[in-house]
């Protein structure tokens, strides 16, 4: 093992993702790259797991990144996450990755980058009154699509359609955007039998309701963001805002809502396992196993 060699901890949601990657990072001097859609907004703590204290005095990057509300997507990510990486391979600082949004995990190891595309006043003309359905159906005829994340608004796709154009006229930067699988990255999932990730699912969501997740709901609407923007991060924050306007009850919240977090976790693993029949190898270990067995393995890869 060279020592530069990077780390990407994945698996589905309440495995334990954030306390092996904080172990592996203090271990061999790293420090975590959060690939979690979520933890990049300020004031959702609770309700994305940010879980801050088990960081301890191991550095960590792109949490708290932007305010809650905003829409944050992949070109985003891809931008930050080089900043990170350069200046980490810089300082000769080895990175974790680690989160549970694949199309993150993915995109970064294939090594795809995301050139910056203008704005295209004309072709926005030509779009302007457009359905939702009418531009995905556009979309699709230059892209395959995979992740319907960044395009749940005529706003959004009409960006991303413009985009897809762009690319589409302009070779050179096409190329950028396809696959160019990084080597120096060894992929490490946390595997987890269906009972017991259901088991601490339910057990993690009574804990966060503990802890204040409906407070921190309110104070997120009373700081002036609205419902309508909080439900759009889903989970949590769609279904205890629910809670909170008057939707729903508690118990129908804390129903709709372990259910919805369970078929989360299931989407999650048929991305991990996507990606291996796409081709990339996945070494999955236990989670049961404990911090300095996973260490142990880590660095044998």
């Amino acid at each position: 093992m060279t020592a530069m060699r990077s780390y990407a901890i994945v698996g589905p949601t309440a495995c334990g993702k954030t306390s092996r990657a904080v172990a592996l990072a203090r271990a061999i001097g790293g420090e975590v790259v959060s690939a979690d859609s979520r933890q990049l907004y300020r004031g959702m703590d609770i309700g994305t797991g940010k879980d801050l204290d088990e960081y301890g005095d191991v550095p960590y990057h792109l949490i708290d990144i932007c305010p809650a509300g905003y829409r944050y997507n992949l070109f985003e990510y891809v931008r930050d996450y080089k900043q990170v990486h350069d200046d980490l391979l810089a300082r000769g600082v080895p990175e974790v990755l680690c989160g549970g949004t694949g199309m993150y995990i993915e995109t970064i190891i294939n090594g795809i980058d995301l050139p910056p595309v203008p704005r295209d006043e004309d072709l926005r003309a030509r779009l302007a009154g457009k359905s939702l359905p009418e531009l995905v159906t556009l979309l699709k005829q230059y892209k395959t699509l995979r992740n319907n994340s960044d395009i749940d608004t005529v706003a959004r796709a009409t960006r991303a359609l413009e985009i897809a154009i762009y690319y589409h006229t302009h070779p050179a930067q096409q190329a950028l955007t396809q696959p160019h699988p990084r080597h120096d990255i060894a992929v490490i999932g946390i595997d987890i039998d269906r009972e017991a990730r259901r088991a601490r699912i339910t057990a993690r969501l009574k804990s966060r309701l503990e802890q204040g997740l409906i407070e921190e709901v309110k104070t997120l609407i009373h700081s002036g963001i609205s419902p309508d923007d909080l439900m759009y991060y889903g989970l949590e924050y769609k279904f205890v805002t629910q809670h909170v306007i008057g939707e729903l009850t508690f118990d129908q919240m804390f129903s709709h809502l372990e259910i919805a977090i369970h078929q989360f976790a299931k989407r999650q693993m048929t991305w991990w396992r996507g990606m291996e029949r796409r081709g990339h190898h996945i070494t999955w270990v236990p989670y049961t196993i404990s911090d300095d067995e996973f260490v142990a393995i880590a660095k044998s890869l």
